[in-house]
This record gives C-alpha cells, sequence and structure tokens, in this order.
C-alpha cells in the first residue's frame, strides 16, 4: 500500500513538473538544437531554401583572424566584469557588514538605483558623460592638464570604458546579492576572531569568503553570464565592434552576422561557439571551484 502511495506521489511529482519541461523545450531546448542545425547552412534569412554546407561555416570562423581577436575581447570582458561586478562588491559587502556597519540601507538603495535604469539609457548617458571633447569628466581632467583620449576608438581603452558602464547597471544587484550572503556570516564567529587579535584581511579571506561562497558562486556565474550577454548593449549602442573589431564580443558577432550581413549560418557557428565556451567555464567551475563551497545546512 506505502509502496503504491509512493508511486503515485512521484508520478504526481513528474506531474507537475510537465509545464516547466515543457517551456525548457519550447524556449531553450528547440532554439538551440535549431541554432546547431543552421550551422550547417548558407542561409541568408530571406531564400526560402537553405544551402548545405556542412562544416564551411565553422572553417570560415576558425580561420578568420578576426576570430581570435573577438575570442580574446570576450575573455577579457569576463575577467574585467569578474574583478568590477564580484571582487569589489565582496570587498565593499565586507566593510559594510563587519567594519563600518551603519547606513547599509542608504548604500544599498545608492548602489541598487542604476539596475532598474535601461542599460540602453545609461550607455547613452555615459556617451555624454565620457566625450573626450565636451563631456564633464574631460572638462574638469583639463583643469588639472589631463588630456582624455578618444577611448570609443582606442584599443583597450574601449573594452575597460564598456565593462565600467555594464558594471553601472549590473554592480547593484550583485552587491545585494553578496551583502546578503556576507551579512549571514555567523556574527558571533567574526567577533570571536576580532577578540584573538586576527587580522582583518585574514577574516576576511579564512572566514567571510569561505562561509559566504554559497553566495560567491552564484555571483560568479551570473557575472560570466554578465561577461557574455550584458555588454552587448553598450557595444550595440556606442561602437558596434569598433575600432576595428576591438570591442566586439562572441554575442555582437552572432548579431552583425545574421542581422546586418545576413550570414546566418555563420551566426549560428558563433552561437554554438559561445555555448560551447559557457559550458566549458562552467565545467571549470564545478570542478575545480564548486567542491569548496560551504553550505551552512
Amino acid at each position: 500500500m506505502k509502496k503504491k502511495l509512493k508511486e503515485k506521489e512521484g508520478l504526481l511529482g513528474y506531474l507537475f513538473l510537465i509545464p516547466s519541461l515543457l517551456a525548457f523545450c519550447i524556449f531553450m531546448f528547440y532554439p538551440m538544437l535549431d541554432t546547431i542545425y543552421l550551422s550547417f547552412f548558407d542561409w541568408n534569412l530571406v531564400k526560402p531554401t537553405k544551402t548545405f554546407v556542412g562544416l564551411s561555416n565553422y572553417i570560415t570562423l576558425f580561420t578568420d583572424p578576426n576570430t581570435l581577436k573577438i575570442l580574446k575581447n570576450t575573455l577579457l570582458y569576463i575577467a574585467i566584469l569578474l574583478v568590477f561586478n564580484l571582487i569589489v562588491p565582496y570587498i565593499l559587502s565586507f566593510i559594510l557588514s563587519v567594519i563600518i556597519k551603519k547606513g547599509q540601507g542608504f548604500y544599498k538603495a545608492v548602489f541598487f538605483l542604476p539596475s532598474v535604469i535601461s542599460l540602453v539609457v545609461g550607455s547613452i548617458l555615459y556617451t555624454w558623460i565620457l566625450n573626450p571633447v565636451s563631456g564633464p569628466v574631460a572638462i574638469i581632467a583639463k583643469h588639472f592638464g589631463i588630456t582624455m583620449p578618444i577611448w570609443s576608438q582606442t584599443e583597450g581603452w574601449v573594452i575597460v570604458v564598456l565593462c565600467i558602464i555594464t558594471s553601472w547597471k549590473a554592480f547593484g544587484y550583485n552587491f545585494i546579492v553578496i551583502l546578503a550572503g556576507v551579512s549571514g556570516v555567523s556574527q558571533d564567529v567574526i567577533e570571536a576572531a576580532r577578540l584573538d587579535g586576527v587580522p582583518m584581511i585574514k577574516i576576511f579571506k579564512d572566514m567571510i569568503i569561505p562561509m559566504s561562497s554559497a553566495t560567491g558562486i552564484y555571483v560568479l556565474i551570473y557575472t560570466i553570464v554578465q561577461g557574455l550577454q550584458f555588454v552587448y548593449t553598450p557595444i550595440k549602442v556606442i561602437t558596434q565592434g569598433g575600432p576595428n573589431y576591438a570591442s566586439s564580443n562572441l554575442i555582437y558577432k552572432s548579431y552583425h552576422e545574421a542581422f546586418t550581413l545576413y550570414r546566418t549560418g555563420m551566426s549560428a557557428a558563433t552561437s554554438v561557439l559561445t555555448v560551447a565556451i559557457f559550458m566549458v567555464l562552467l565545467i571549470l567551475e564545478f570542478k575545480f571551484v564548486e567542491k569548496g563551497v560551504y553550505y551552512e545546512n
């Protein structure tokens, strides 16, 4: 009797999962499989027929010298955003929850406010603020004898500035999440360490980070996604991938191939490469980072 009851409960659980599985199949698995399928064809979004080209799109993608440059840009975006949107929020959360402890509500509101503003609006706003000729920052810099570089046309600088714009939007959410994780660390343990004279840097490195690592791992994965997806908006609004692909990343290249050059097969191949890189990063994360995560319960 109990066995039959458990079987019925198990079946009921699977039935409740069906709507979610259908949503995943329709909006994630089917588009992903269709993208892989399109990567083997030559199609311009207009012709009624698609021409099968086999691995030609992948060969073209990997032999294109700009692909390596764009791949490096993508990894650089991820690395810089990990500093801005993971390491900096961690340090700031530690200061506010352990050292200062006052004004948390004010700082939460100030840092989170940009998160509710469109990144398109933010990109346009920063284009004016950081205008190297007439922007407020350039005018102030001139008073100190500093000339701002034309960052949108300078390799290296353009990626850093686009990461700053993206972080302006994403920083607040990451900060709130990490602050919640850091604040959840037992204050008794921290106070005991401080009474024993343990330096703050060791409290942060050996106690706060390990004991809030469950939150940290979530923000780590989310920040990698920001490096792939969020940064697309300022690229599209400000640089369109220039100068000479210096600010492009894999997501923007995929868009550019499909909706500017009308090479859907190349766009699909680029998307498949992007997913493959993301999967590799996730596997490395689970192999080397996840096993060290601390879960309180």
